[in-house]
């Protein structure tokens, strides 16, 4: 009696001290959501076990993307180098295994998805143009190749999320911005092969036309003329050379509303126990069966019966839809439409289903080993067994951890101006073609170079439930 008191009374201190913890989280997302970024990063400032918490890297993201909201480029990026460093540090303990199988996913470190890491990346990459400090930008280009690369090596599978068309788009922009051109054609190349193999295949992006451009200009500064004719008969237009050279570059960036949200999916399963151990996980609708051998522990008991109907959890993202459904930047008379570079949200969604059957074989896995465990404690202890029963019902839990200040997309566009301070304009455009909403960007063009524009519009429709 005195065991099973204990049980719930463990139980209860855990749920209210996770109740308080994601209350604060809830007050941070909706401050962040209203544009409130002071209360935001206090509320996010006032957890001190922050950096003890299974949450300690999205804590470092999240900070990240505030202070950057709020205009504190240095302290943004020495949050972001503390999520890279964590990030690379990872190391599943033995703790966090078991974790994963006696309880559920959230108990255990969270890692971020691979995408969520190379936006670390492009957020320091921001940070440090927008310090003057291309050479720092220029880091965290060969950074964004070395996770690039790993996330190649690691999945090789066909029409999965394996290379990304923006990022590389983003390290040309930046070699191009600090004079490195070599760099810039290889890095334009390889952004425009993944968008017309990959991206436009999986989330139905092709090449901007932008890109096109930059392509082009790379390829004719180089005096690849060789490769300048191949895009050019590509493309079905030419390059056009600079007339005035005194002319610099603007490239503005738009982060339009908020990435998908995690939520939480299930699957019931009938439990078909055999001999020898086998137990059978059985969804007929589906047409889901899985296998698992768990010796004398799984050996029916005759008490439970030889089916049960139990319920697996898993994640899935829920979309959240931004109020603005394109952008334009207007200069004077001149009016030039922003292009889409990247799909956050679609990433997200692929990326999750790319790893699904993962997800499945460890959910089950873990719902095989609860089962065990109860099987073994019921023939020591009938009343203790219905316990843990009833605990591993309301633990199975989905790991619905995720970035939730991302973006849901990027768009841009470059625009040649003369040097001198000029006024641009972004509209942001709503659904009915009307424009939603106008900030002006007070710029000084300088000969020859290139500056950059970053903004995010945060408003976005609640997530579709």
């Amino acid at each position: 009696m005195r065991k099973k008191f204990l049980i719930v009374v463990l139980v209860v201190l855990s749920l209210t001290g996770c109740r308080s913890f994601y209350q604060r989280q809830l007050d941070f997302h909706n401050y962040f959501r209203q544009g409130d970024f002071d209360r935001a990063q206090r509320t996010l400032s006032e957890d001190r076990r922050a950096d003890q918490r299974r949450t300690r890297l999205l804590f470092l993201m999240n900070m990240g993307v505030v202070h950057h909201m709020m205009g504190n480029y240095k302290s943004s990026n020495e949050y972001f180098e503390k999520a890279f460093i964590q990030s690379e540090d990872f190391r599943q303990s033995p703790v966090d295994i078991a974790a994963t199988l006696v309880a559920n996913p959230q108990l255990t470190e969270y890692r971020g998805e691979d995408f969520e890491l190379l936006m670390i990346h492009y957020y320091k990459a921001m940070n440090f143009i927008q310090l003057g400090d291309l050479d720092a930008a220029l880091v965290e280009c060969r950074r964004l190749n070395n996770r690039l690369n790993v996330i190649a090596d690691q999945n090789t599978r066909e029409n999965t999320y394996r290379r990304d068309a923006f990022i590389h788009n983003l390290m040309g922009i930046i070699y191009e911005a600090a004079g490195d051109h070599n760099n810039a054609f290889i890095a334009y190349r390889n952004a425009y092969n993944i968008y017309n193999e990959d991206f436009s295949k999986l989330f139905g992006l092709g090449p901007p036309m932008q890109l096109k451009r930059d392509l082009l200009r790379s390829a004719y500064r180089m005096r690849f003329f060789d490769q300048l004719d191949f895009f050019e008969s590509k493309f079905g237009f030419q390059h056009e050379p600079q007339e005035n050279q005194d002319e610099g570059s603007v490239v503005v960036f738009l982060n339009n509303g908020l990435g998908p949200v995690k939520a939480e999916w299930s699957i019931n399963f009938t439990v078909v126990r055999g001999t020898g151990g086998r137990v059978d996980f059985v969804n007929q609708e589906l047409g889901l069966s899985f296998p698992f051998f768990l010796g004398s522990s799984g050996e029916a008991t005759g008490q439970l019966g030889d089916l049960r109907v139990v319920r697996v959890a898993f994640p899935r993202f829920v979309e959240r839809k931004p109020v603005f459904q394109s952008a334009r930047i207007r200069h004077g008379s001149d009016v030039l439409q922003m292009e889409l570079a990247q799909d956050v949200n679609g990433i997200a969604f692929q990326s999750l289903e790319d790893r699904m059957l993962r997800e499945l074989g460890t959910a089950l896995l873990r719902l095989a080993v609860k089962q065990a465990s109860e099987q073994l404690l019921r023939r020591e202890n009938e009343g203790l067994g219905a316990l843990l029963s009833i605990f591993n019902a309301i633990t199975e839990r989905a790991d619905t951890r995720n970035w939730q200040t991302l973006p849901h997309s990027i768009h841009y566009t470059r625009l040649q101006l003369p040097p001198g301070d000029q006024t641009l304009s972004l509209e942001l455009v709503l659904p009915n073609d009307n424009v939603g909403r106008r900030v002006d960007f007070d710029v000084s063009v300088q000969s020859g170079r290139t500056t950059f524009i970053n903004y995010h519009a945060i408003d976005t429709h609640g997530p579709l439930l």
